[in-house]
């Protein structure tokens, strides 16, 4: 019974953390990520204020006129993350109660809860730092990172385990660190909403030169709308870490063909089910460009990025090498009992 509860756990929460991916996008895409300008609550409630003397005494206390529609949003994410923490407490102390018997590394059975503990951080200061793109990004990371880690417990967990060459493992942890940096590259434009600043496909505002000023977009100490040294960032800002967006896209698409191909040969199954995530995140990021960004699109692009994160930490969990079997050898066992 218990370790039936353990598969279902972590299935589960692998379902809850990607829906809680794709609402945070939702939230900050719907500009709605200061709804609520305190934390945990929202103006001094635990819900949003919608009765009269509530609106007037938040506007008064805060300085701002409360938008019921994206307080609720932003609440309902930080409802739904309170579940994950509840869903991430429960699985832990499964875990560790298999760790010594099935010799479950303790890495393996604490990481997601020190994430969720670093995302909650992360939470806060996106409020009180009033979206600052480094701290907004970083939530994004962190975000991905727990559905990586799920991932990888669930699927080496559940799933048998494939006998994956050394140099198509080796490939596929290139592939998986070049996506990574894309997606850090990638909560950059989401973050500075920058999303429409290439007007244009393939070129970028008419080249394929890189604009003027990626320099400043990098740089993790300036807020929201502004250089580091306070000056207004310009249309060239935004569009320079649009423009690194896509050559981002460009390398993680070669390298995950690349690691498709050396599976076809042996795991067509898997190779094709990497290929389709590509080829769904490469569609919705041309689309969203060509239709300037629809909402539900740029939604799906965040979705589609945690789809294709999820197929190549699992070719990585369910390699037979010795490289990862090392970590998590013994995490089946605990899942099926044996």
């Amino acid at each position: 019974m218990a370790n039936s509860r353990l598969r279902y756990l972590v299935w589960l929460a692998v379902i809850w953390t990607f829906a809680l991916v794709m609402l945070g996008a939702f939230v900050r895409l719907s500009d709605a990520g200061l709804g609520c300008p305190d934390w945990p609550g929202c103006y001094g409630h635990l819900t949003v204020p919608e009765k009269p003397h509530e609106l007037a005494h938040a506007a008064a206390t805060f300085g701002a006129m409360v938008e019921p529609e994206k307080g609720w949003k932003e609440m309902i994410h930080r409802y739904v993350a309170g579940g994950l923490v509840v869903i991430v407490l429960a699985l832990t102390v499964l875990l560790a109660r298999n760790r010594r018997k099935y010799r479950i590394p303790a890495l393996l059975v604490f990481a997601p809860l020190l994430v969720i503990v670093f995302q909650a951080l992360l939470g806060m200061w996106t409020v009180t730092l009033k979206l600052m793109p480094a701290v907004v990004t970083a939530h994004l990371l962190g975000g991905m990172t727990m559905l990586a880690l799920l991932g990888a417990i669930a699927v080496k967990g559940t799933l048998p385990s494939i006998n994956i060459r050394g140099a198509t493992r080796t490939l596929a942890w290139i592939a998986l660190a070049a996506l990574l940096a894309q997606l850090a590259v990638g909560g950059l434009v989401s973050s500075n909403y920058a999303g429409l600043a290439c007007d244009g496909f393939p070129t970028c505002r008419g080249s394929f030169a890189a604009p003027d000023g990626l320099a400043q977009m990098l740089r993790p100490d300036r807020q929201l709308g502004l250089t580091a040294e306070g000056a207004p960032l310009t249309i060239a800002n935004l569009a320079a870490i649009h423009w690194l967006h896509r050559v981002g896209a460009l390398i993680v698409t070669l390298l995950t063909v690349v690691l498709a191909l050396k599976l076809a040969g042996y795991q067509r199954r898997l190779a094709l089910l990497l290929l389709a995530a590509l080829t769904l995140q490469v569609l919705l990021g041309i689309a969203n460009v060509l239709f300037s960004l629809p909402l539900p699109l740029a939604v799906a692009h965040n979705g589609g990025a945690a789809l294709l994160l999820f197929s190549l930490v699992s070719v990585i969990a369910r390699s037979s090498g010795q490289r990862t079997q090392h970590v998590y050898a013994n995490a089946r066992h605990a899942f099926a009992g044996r």
